[in-house]
């Protein structure tokens, strides 16, 4: 199937490891240019050069998503830079689980405020594109109470309300937005890599959750973001697209 993403400029935060990394890889691959952020400016220089060797546009800059600033002005800058966005990917989280005030604060800022900042300043760039999409990565945690219940669930459902709020206003204007949820993804040096470290019997027991038998791997997730974000999915907005191998059980209407 082509997908239709030739050409096509995409943002994507948080895109040097991980999900985020495999996301900006799957989008180069299919032919789209790319401009990604992260906080640490080695990761995001090497990632930018193996992005470049795929034949595509690609840049980068270090920021923190919580500084709202410093982020609008990536996106305005990255969009001038690539020629315009058709493409909208929020990925960062602050990735808060303890129940303090330190990481309310931290989950709000970088997954809410980081999101909306993003948004918000690739606005004016997404209505002029043909084919806008904004997909924000949301989690399984935000629809379905589990160990990350708290300030990272909370507002891991607080985006899905977001992003389907989105829909359902940017509709008239072309512009779609989604999420996708993934179940527990695991990469090296991500958080299940460092439960599984750290925290044996908790990694134990979230991998016998899952019928499979293992967990994602960030490609899996990758492919679910581009698809969705894609021509291809033209017709699809507003939707919370799970990808979890059957690790929730709650049924979604």
């Amino acid at each position: 199937m082509d997908l239709g993403l030739a050409d096509r400029n995409v943002l994507v935060t948080g895109g040097t490891k991980g999900i985020g990394r495999a996301i900006a890889e799957l989008f180069a691959a299919e032919g789209a240019n790319v401009a990604l952020c992260a906080r640490d400016q080695q990761e995001v220089t090497e990632t930018v050069q193996a992005l470049g060797r795929k034949g595509v546009k690609a840049s980068g800059r270090a920021l923190d998503v919580a500084d709202t600033a410093a982020t609008q002005d990536w996106v305005r800058a990255a969009a001038e830079e690539l020629g315009g966005l058709d493409i909208v990917v929020p990925n960062v989280s602050a990735l808060a689980v303890s129940g303090d005030a330190a990481a309310w604060r931290a989950g709000f800022d970088i997954d809410i405020m980081g999101t909306v900042a993003t948004v918000d300043a690739a606005m004016p760039f997404l209505e002029k594109s043909d084919v806008a999409a904004i997909v924000i990565i949301a989690s399984v945690s935000g629809r379905e109470i589990d160990f990350a219940a708290g300030p990272y669930g909370a507002f891991k459902a607080a985006l899905i309300h977001y992003a389907q709020g989105l829909a359902f206003q940017l509709a008239g204007k072309g512009i779609r937005a989604n999420t996708v949820s993934p179940g527990n993804t695991y990469f090296k040096d991500g958080v299940w890599h460092r439960i599984e470290h750290d925290n044996p019997r908790l990694f134990a027991d979230a991998l016998a959750l899952n019928p499979t038998g293992r967990m994602a791997t960030p490609e899996e997730i990758a492919r679910a973001v581009v698809f969705l974000a894609s021509p291809a999915a033209s017709f699809v907005t507003g939707t919370n697209l799970v990808v979890d191998g059957a690790l929730t059980r709650g049924v979604q209407f």
